[in-house]
């Protein structure tokens, strides 16, 4: 059996794994990352392989199509016609999988540049220093002064409805070799909408079945309404309070449920996508094997990402919410600072949160129903993007910005949007927050024109009382 020693094992190349191995190369040490690969993808993880960036190429794809069928119709606001168009959905998914080729190739001459040794294999822990790696060559052992746990999440199922067949998660979702004519959606957060909405825009008829009483329940109604009325425009119907009971006799139909348990339906599907929340991934790692304090699923981290064993840490999905590829980035860059001597604390004031949905949704620090639980009395400044001249030229006017600040010293707590392309808009909103900017800071800051950033600007100032153009 080979044996491997280095100063820092990584077991995961996610996005807080691979950017934990590169930061540690980059103050040079020594380090060996251990990554897996499987159903969620090699290097670069879930959000690379089988998440955030092949889903964002599907959406835009499916806007593509959506806007071209819509100029087919006569529909276009700009007087655009063209005929029918057709869609190749296996060269959709290539040009899909180029760009995930892409990226997963920059991560890896990045790690090679940075001297990071790359072990692939299922890994096992042994303790808290050591990992048997099972290879395609045979075993091996790697031994390290410091280990970085990154495994990240996989979707999870529910008991009635097993992933396999028709029941799909959202992985299998982006490598369909054909678009569904009917698709159930179980499940109304982000990861169900964005994808319901842009098979929608494929082609499929669409049915999502939410547990709750509202479509995306982690995000306030008045940023949601927006994205519903988008859905029944698009003829996406959405089952509030009901249950996915299982699959009909017949196994071509979700029976679903009230909350009371009565049936209501069943509802032809060529495909079920599953898309109820992921969860840490944990089995066959070996953890049960080391000392960390657990909460759930989840291991327990101090604001260093220092678990409850000497010199063994954790990042991202695995430490629980927000399961954010951004957040496991900066928590392992700290972790590998941590390693190199460096003084460091995960010490975020905000995380943005991006719903890539129609229209999209950005939140960064507290919605105004937050801000007053925290005991803080505010100002809340809203700004519709049906009086900014970018949106009205981009066709998109359904929306707002919207600015939560003290009522007392006007520090800003929380900003959020709804609308067309407000994704951009997240460095703007989540560097307010860290740098601590008041009403007026953004307020005296000179915004481009025409922009959507103008209203953010537009938003403060009406939380000021001075709003110009509203």
């Amino acid at each position: 059996m080979a044996e491997i020693n280095a100063k820092v094992m990584i077991v995961g190349g996610g996005p807080g794994g691979y950017v934990a191995a590169i930061r540690a190369g980059q103050l040079g040490l020594d380090v060996v990352l251990v990554e897996q690969g499987g159903r969620e993808g090699g290097l670069g993880g879930t959000c690379l392989n089988v998440g955030c960036i092949p889903s964002k190429a599907i959406i835009h794809a499916a806007d593509a199509v959506h806007q071209a069928h819509q100029q087919a119709e006569r529909k276009s606001p700009f007087g655009l016609a063209v005929e029918r168009p057709t869609l190749d959905f296996a060269r959709t998914i290539e040009w899909k999988d180029g760009i995930v080729g892409r990226l997963t190739s920059g991560v890896a001459a990045l790690l090679k540049r940075y001297k990071v040794k790359i072990v692939h294999g299922h890994a096992t822990m042994v303790d808290g220093k050591t990992c048997k790696v099972d290879t395609d060559t045979g075993p091996e052992t790697v031994r390290a002064e410091h280990v970085v746990l990154a495994t990240g999440s996989e979707a999870a199922s529910v008991p009635a409805l097993p992933f396999g067949g028709r029941i799909i998660s959202s992985t299998e979702a982006l490598s369909l070799p054909a678009v569904p004519e009917r698709l159930v959606v179980v499940g109304a957060g982000y990861i169900g909408l964005e994808l319901g909405t842009a098979f929608a825009k494929l082609g499929s008829k669409v049915t999502i079945v939410e547990a709750e009483e509202r479509i995306l329940p982690a995000y306030d109604t008045e940023l949601t309404r927006p994205v519903a009325r988008r859905l029944r425009a698009l003829g996406v119907e959405v089952l509030t309070g009901a249950r996915a009971a299982g699959l009909s006799d017949a196994g071509d139909a979700l029976r679903v449920s009230q909350q009371s348990g009565a049936t209501v339906r069943e509802i032809a599907a060529d495909k079920i996508l599953v898309a109820t929340g992921r969860r840490a991934r944990t089995a066959g790692l070996g953890l049960d094997r080391l000392d960390l304090t657990m909460t759930g699923a989840f291991v327990v981290i101090d604001e260093r990402c220092a678990t409850s064993m000497l010199n063994v840490w954790a990042v991202g999905d695995l430490t629980g919410e927000p399961m954010l590829a951004h957040r496991a980035m900066a928590q392992g860059a700290m972790v590998a600072e941590i390693i190199a001597g460096q003084r460091r604390v995960f010490d975020a004031v905000a995380i943005p949160a991006v719903c890539f949905t129609d229209p999209e949704i950005v939140t960064v620090g507290l919605s105004p129903d937050a801000a007053r639980a925290a005991g803080h009395d505010v100002h809340v400044g809203t700004f519709p993007l049906a009086a900014n001249g970018r949106a009205l030229t981009l066709g998109a006017e359904d929306g707002f910005v919207r600015v939560t600040a003290r009522a007392d010293n006007h520090l800003v707590l929380g900003i959020a949007a709804v609308g067309a392309g407000v994704s951009e808009l997240s460095a703007a909103f989540a560097l307010a927050l860290e740098m601590g900017a008041r009403l007026e800071d953004i307020a005296g800051t000179i915004h481009a024109h025409p922009t959507l950033g103008e209203a953010f600007h537009e938003g403060s100032l009406r939380a000021l009382g001075e709003a110009l153009h509203i």
